[in-house]
């Protein structure tokens, strides 16, 4: 993205978020990577480091462990592996392990279910490969400190072993010298010590013509001198030809090893790339979880459609200070591209002028930004802005001047994919010039088709807006009665600048403003005044509808709520209704089997009498009659079992049974002299004449 002028990411604060950003960095890829971040316009570019940042968010959300922990800067160990003839030491060798193991890690983390959750993660070990056998290499030569093992090499494991009986041989030997001196009183009370690499024994100065050897020296008190015995010397010099033949030896060896791996110093240094890349992603989803950043979605044209965004720094100070911050919505599109925002001072123009531009060179360099996840969010291939006094000393030119020189840039240089910001355009010169050049500065830039904000007092650019095809108004919340700014954008209608109502209220003489008003055009003053008038009726329509809305939303919870009832009843009188039915199923079978067994005995009863017609009789009183009056009964005793009759007026509302059948239902309705009655699932119309008023039974009775 170009920027212009060179200041424009100072002036946006984008610096700030760079700083923060390399805060959140461990190691020096990561924070070198922050310093020079840039500002992209390449929309799979930009969407893959969306995507890593979010993917990275949420493991940090969901406290899941991703193991990239090596930080280290071993940039010049991997530099060293590829220089031919150079030799890395045992510690270098060990950082190169480390990185090794930690990628190894990586790997194994990115399993296939992780490659498919996360795979814009992924896409970062995408092209490389683990290799093993480098830590096998090390770890075949080096210990876990970075030592030369014994087995590095044949020869080594002979001088070593060498070494260690010539060193017990020495050990033993001194043991004896020193016995000796002590005997004699010659040893001073430190006894033994080492003076270059040869071990020597102390003894007192006025002694050491008594003791054969080579004289190393004396202490710096003079009283105590260090003396190789005769005895040792020959050992002594065995030992130190060991040493110094181990030392080139291990240096052969880390040499060799050092050769070896040249070949895999490429791959190393992805390796080392790719620890730095998951160091910075992680950076950018630490700095995102702590201003709220989101993944919006993005649009490979010019377009701007922000649901809540936030100043990310400013969003940081309140959360400091636990206070508030006031987002804004915005949308330019190709009918909309430019708007103008007018208000009072202080009330919030240049923030909100901020908070567009800031979070577009965020969103471009890969941040997540700190808006509403549904917001739609352009590509821009140049931001220009003018902020504040550009007075320019150098070129001695006036503040005026300055801003025609920026405005003429903005001019021969804006298209289609331009975002341009301009606060208070026109300003710094005549009221009437400043405001006719406004105008036609906009109206340039409107048909170069740039999409932009400006910030102004003058009421011919509110105007404009208001006529202008691809140019609409806005305005910064005000609440005349306490004199503060809501600091709230509101799209679609101009702002008052609050001028004269701020001076009434701060307490300037009456008749001082009264002048002032006098010397306005009457047409200015009664717009202003217009605007004022507009804005305080929106802010009671806004408040009006907010609450209008809530109201809606607990109508609507409410609703919920008892549909939520209603199906919860309507399953228990079904689970009632079904218990009902399954025990007169019950009934009706076992009816059914005694049914059976009488018919049985009337078979064998009919076949013994001669009197068919009375046999007839108690069939038929068995099969209708009896059966009917049976489970009627049986009914009857179920019902006056849990509910009691009471002489009580049948009115709605009440419990009442039906005497034909005795079903026990709740009278919902009196129609004449009839009552509609809810039986279960079902309302019945039932006459008054056959129900009886009834209550349940209590516990006691």
């Amino acid at each position: 993205m170009k920027l212009y002028p060179e200041s424009a990411a100072l002036q946006l604060e984008f610096d700030k978020i760079k700083s923060l950003l390399t805060e959140h960095c461990s190691g020096e890829y990561a924070k070198r990577k922050s310093g020079d971040l840039r500002i992209h316009t390449r929309k799979d570019y930009i969407e893959l480091e969306l995507k890593q940042s979010y993917e990275y968010k949420l493991l940090l959300q969901t406290a899941q462990y991703f193991p990239n922990d090596f930080t280290s800067n071993i940039s010049r160990e991997i530099k060293l592996l590829g220089i031919p003839g150079a030799t890395l030491s045992g510690e270098e060798f060990m950082q190169l392990h480390k990185l090794a193991t930690a990628i190894e890690r990586i790997f194994r983390w990115f399993d296939s279910e992780r490659r498919s959750a996360y795979p814009a993660l992924a896409e970062v070990v995408k092209d490389t490969y683990y290799e093993k056998v480098i830590v096998q290499m090390i770890e075949e030569k080096l210990d876990e400190t970075g030592a030369v093992k014994d087995t590095a090499s044949p020869e080594l494991q002979k001088i070593r072993m060498s070494l260690y009986r010539k060193r017990n041989e020495l050990r033993r030997m001194f043991e004896k010298v020193v016995a000796k001196l002590n005997k004699a009183g010659y040893a001073a009370d430190i006894e033994e010590s080492f003076s270059n690499g040869r071990r020597v024994v102390a003894v007192f100065a006025e002694h050491k013509r008594m003791v054969k050897g080579i004289l190393h020296g004396e202490s710096d008190s003079r009283k105590t001198a260090f003396i190789e015995p005769e005895e040792t010397i020959g050992l002594n010099n065995d030992v130190f030809n060991l040493e110094n033949d181990e030392r080139k030896e291990v240096q052969r060896i880390l040499k060799a090893l050092t050769g070896e791996l040249s070949i895999y110093s490429t791959l190393l240094q992805t390796w080392y790339a790719i620890a730095g890349e998951y160091d910075f992603i992680r950076a950018k989803a630490r700095l995102a979880v702590d201003y709220n950043g989101n993944y919006p979605n993005i649009l490979d044209k010019a377009y701007i459609d922000l649901k809540d965004a936030y100043h990310p720094l400013l969003f940081l100070y309140n959360k400091n200070s636990s206070r508030k911050t006031i987002p804004v919505s915005i949308t330019l599109d190709e009918k909309s591209r430019i708007l103008v925002i007018s208000g009072p001072n202080a009330g919030g123009k240049t923030v909100t002028m901020k908070t567009i531009g800031l979070n577009q060179m965020m969103m471009q360099s890969g941040l997540l930004v700190p808006v509403h996840p549904v917001s739609q969010m352009g590509i821009f291939k140049q931001l220009y802005i003018h902020i504040g006094d550009t007075q320019s000393i150098e070129f001695e030119l006036s503040t005026y001047s300055s801003h025609l020189m920026h405005m003429k840039h903005f001019i021969e240089n804006a298209n289609g994919r331009t975002m341009f910001f301009i606060d208070e355009l026109g300003s710094g010169s005549d009221p009437n010039l400043g405001g006719a050049f406004a105008e036609v500065i906009m109206e340039e830039l409107s048909r170069k088709h740039a999409f932009g904000i400006v910030t102004t007092h003058y009421l011919n650019l509110k105007v404009m807006a208001g006529k202008t095809s691809g140019i609409i108004n806005g305005a910064m919340a005000f609440d005349e009665e306490k004199l503060q700014p809501l600091y709230r954008l509101i799209v679609g209608k101009p702002g008052s600048s609050y001028t004269f109502s701020i001076a009434e209220r701060i307490g300037l003489p009456k008749q001082l403003i009264g002048r002032a008003r006098q010397l306005v055009e009457q047409d200015h003053f009664r717009l202003d005044k217009l605007l004022n008038r507009t804005e305080q009726t929106q802010q009671q329509l806004d408040k009006e509808k907010t609450e209008l809305q809530q109201l809606m939303k607990e109508n609507e919870r409410l609703k919920k709520e008892m549909e939520v009832f209603i199906n919860k009843e309507k399953h228990r009188q079904q689970v009632e209704l079904a218990k009902h039915q399954n025990k007169i199923t019950e009934e009706r079978i076992a009816e059914m089997k005694e049914t059976e067994r009488k018919l049985k005995q009337i078979v064998l009863e009919w076949k013994k009498t001669e009197n068919k017609d009375e046999v007839l009789k108690q069939i038929q009183n068995l099969l209708f009659r009896k059966k009917e009056h049976a489970i009627t009964n049986k009914l009857a005793k179920k019902i006056d079992s849990k509910y009691q009759e009471v002489k009580a007026e049948i009115t709605a509302g009440v419990k009442v049974k039906m005497k034909k059948n005795h079903q026990v239902g709740e009278v919902k309705e009196i129609r004449g002299k009839r009552a509609i009655v809810q039986i279960g699932l079902l309302p019945m119309s039932v006459d008054i004449n056959d129900l009886v008023v009834v209550q349940e039974k209590t516990v006691n009775q």
